[in-house]
């Protein structure tokens, strides 16, 4: 135990850190700690958690031990703290990155009393050799950083962290320091319960950072915007964060074709190049970092000004960490994520093959995300009460306060969510609440016989997704609660009790929209098409209709409408350009560009539309082997069926491969595998179909000659015919 008056710590702060002053609650964390009391620290990405053991450690007889969880991160700290210190031994970090001659350096610093802070991966604490040798020297605490990791609740689970109790037992008690940056109640109660420090003096930081702007965008032409961003954002430092290492390398090829300065970063990259990507994007070599999650833990970047999400991520607490990157300086930070359902459903098949546990735990995850990004709630509101926070006015700064959805009276809707928590006593979750509501006789609904209930279907016919949205306001409100111990299972609290009793007017906001905006669609949720310049489309559509009467061939086969939105986006004004325009190639460029860049040059020139670079989105051209191996096959006139299977792909993928090809203005003749399968009277009525159709949709064409007698792969085999002989 060791007390230092004010003015001593303020001494210590200023020679080895050169801080004038301790932000927020430091002081009194640094205090507990040297009292050689227990903390748990809860302290939002930018809030000094560092500092509340690094100094600690130079002050106290002995070495802090760190356990981190990361390589990057470990090296990131203790250059930082030698640069505090003119003794190099002062930090050292112990993981297997290092030689055997660099572990013995740093056992022999540590020994000699140098060592005032060592950084250990939880995999290295556990090593026999590192225990024993750990036992023999005089520790003044442990520090467990990024806890969040402990709890199989937190967004980055490791079973190692959950096993630091007991080797710490071993080597010898001394007091814990444990910190993270985002933790529920739950997590909370759930870290310090498998540290065994229940009665740790908490300290927790508001999670509110004013400076950061929030919104989710519909995932609609997604790259296309990233881009357009970024251009309007050029020379400023940002992240970019997917969920697969294939994106990242396609997102950052995409970037770098359009004069970006980007790289990317992931696990399948070797160390080398990921520590070289890094240290570029810290020395402002490069502006922008495509990454999957396994980037920006503790890096000590403070002027980040955007984080784009362009898959949502698995959870609020992964999300807030990785937001929290942005404007650490207390400058601007954006905060752009894009949502589709779609991609929720992608993250529900990783999960499949879990154990039951795991699984139910991680759809109660992204059950939070996509509450938080359907929401029309202020976006800090709902992040915040997420992790037990209230932040009393609405922050004036996301997209759903500066662009509010219309409210309406909620109290009698609220009204009937509480009395349905109330009927079943607590016991269920919120999508079970509102199939009850809603009146839906799920499998579960049926086995507990709520479809019995004088509540069942509610006094309103409304959905589920709507009783969902009214459940997240009023645990918003503070009318509900999550059991902690019991995820997910909701709760009437006091304020809901007397909100029955005495009930008030409520205003509550009407949802988000996503389920109709998909990446593929040709229309926005607006109800528009995709295009940016809305008057040109309209343009290019008259032009391609009478083309398409004095060819006399539908209009869809001269150039389809996502075409026509690339181009009224993008503006090519000569065939070159046009090359590039999706769906399009050289083929078809040369076939029937002329008439379209020539109205795009005059409409630009008549409208005096200075074409900006963030408009003209060039893509990625896709040497794909596959494609050639495909056209290559269908020339010597292999089975389809034998081509897939040589490929490794499904023949729905290889449809899907044959119509990119056809798009682009190559011409294949499969002649001699369609007479083998489909029948010629058929084929003659499905060509005959598309001869006249207004559109080349799928779905149109199976309504319209009926499913009963044609199959998806028979009509899109036909239109591939058809688009070849005809539009090529």
């Amino acid at each position: 135990m060791l007390n230092l008056n004010d003015k001593d710590l303020k001494d210590v702060l200023q020679k080895f850190f050169g801080f004038g002053t301790f932000k927020g609650e430091q002081k009194e964390i640094i205090e507990n700690v040297l009292e050689g009391k227990d903390s748990f620290v809860l302290m939002p990405t930018g809030g000094g958690k560092s500092l509340t053991y690094q100094l600690p450690s130079i002050i106290l007889e002995g070495t802090a031990i760190v356990i981190s969880p990361l390589i990057a991160l470990m090296k990131n700290q203790v250059d930082s703290m030698r640069s505090f210190s003119e003794e190099e031994g002062v930090a050292h970090f112990m993981n297997s990155s290092l030689t055997k001659t660099q572990i013995n350096q740093v056992k022999s610093d540590v020994v000699s009393g140098k060592t005032k802070l060592l950084y250990v991966a939880p995999e290295s604490l556990n090593k026999e050799d590192n225990v024993e040798f750990l036992k023999k020297i005089k520790i003044s605490f442990f520090a467990i950083d990024e806890a969040h990791c402990i709890s199989e609740w937190g967004h980055d689970f490791r079973p190692e962290y959950r096993k630091i109790r007991p080797v710490i037992d071993t080597i010898g008690r001394r007091p814990i320091i444990a910190l993270t940056a985002t933790a529920t109640p739950k997590v909370q109660h759930d870290i310090q319960k498998n540290l065994g420090i229940l009665d740790a003096k908490v300290y927790k930081a508001s999670f509110f950072r004013s400076n950061l702007y929030y919104e989710v965008r519909p995932k609609v032409n997604a790259v296309k915007q990233v881009i357009s961003f970024i251009k309007q954002n050029t020379g400023k430092s940002g992240i970019i964060y997917c969920l697969s290492r294939k994106k990242v390398e396609e997102i950052a090829e995409s970037l770098k074709v359009n004069d970006i300065k980007a790289l990317p970063y992931h696990a399948g990259m070797d160390s080398a190049t990921r520590s070289k990507h890094q240290d570029m994007f810290l020395m402002e070599d490069v502006d922008v970092i495509v990454a999957t999650i396994a980037f920006g833990m503790g890096i000590d970047k403070p002027d980040v000004r955007y984080v784009i999400h362009y898959d949502i991520p698995k959870s609020l607490e992964g999300y807030y960490q990785e937001t929290g990157r942005a404007g650490r300086d207390g400058g601007e930070g954006k905060c752009i994520t894009f949502y589709r359902y779609k991609d929720i459903q992608k993250l529900e098949k990783f999960m499949q093959g879990k154990p039951v546990a795991e699984q139910e735990i991680g759809r109660q995850l992204l059950l939070e995300t996509i509450a938080y990004a359907e929401s029309s709630v202020c976006r800090p509101k709902m992040l915040l009460n997420y992790f037990g926070e209230v932040l009393v006015e609405p922050c004036g700064n996301c997209d759903n306060c500066l662009n509010p959805k219309k409210k309406f009276e909620g109290q009698k809707y609220i009204l009937e969510v509480l009395n349905a928590v109330s009927v079943v006593k607590g016991r269920y979750k919120s999508e079970h609440i509102a199939d009850i509501l809603a009146g839906n006789e799920t499998s579960a609904i049926k086995s507990f016989k709520h479809n019995e209930l004088e509540i069942f279907g509610g006094k309103e016919d409304k959905t589920d997704k709507f009783w969902n949205s009214i459940i997240r306001q009023a645990l918003v409100f503070r009318l509900l609660e999550k059991d902690i111990e019991n995820y997910g299972l909701l709760k009437l609290n006091k304020e809901g009790k007397e909100y029955i009793k005495n009930p008030y007017s409520i205003m509550v906001a009407e949802d988000h929209d996503f389920d109709a905006v998909d990446e593929d669609t040709t229309a926005k949720a607006s109800g528009g098409s995709g295009a940016a310049d809305e008057e040109l489309f309209k343009l290019l559509k008259s032009l391609r209709r009478d083309i398409s009467k004095k060819k006399n061939v539908p209009p869809f086969v001269i150039f389809q409408d996502p075409s026509l939105e690339d181009m009224a986006t993008r503006y090519p004004i000569n065939t070159e350009e046009l090359k590039n325009i999706s769906g399009v190639g050289a083929g078809k460029a040369k076939k029937y560009g002329k008439e379209f860049v020539e109205l795009i040059a005059r409409y630009v020139e008549e409208k005096e539309i200075d074409r900006p670079q963030d408009l003209v989105v060039k893509s990625v051209v896709k040497k794909s082997g596959v494609k050639v191996a495909i056209i290559q096959s269908i020339d010597r006139k292999v089975g389809l069926d034998d081509i897939a299977e040589s490929q490794g792909i499904t023949m729905s993928d290889l449809i899907t491969e044959i119509e990119a090809i056809i798009n682009s203005g190559t011409k294949l003749n499969i002649d001699y595998y369609i007479t083998q399968v489909i029948d010629q009277e058929n084929l003659e009525e499905v060509y005959s179909y598309f001869s006249e159709a207004e559109s080349e949709s799928i779905d149109d064409a199976l309504n319209e000659l009926g499913e009963e007698f044609y199959s998806e792969e028979e009509i899109r085999l036909v239109r591939i015919k058809f688009m070849s002989e005809v539009a090529n």
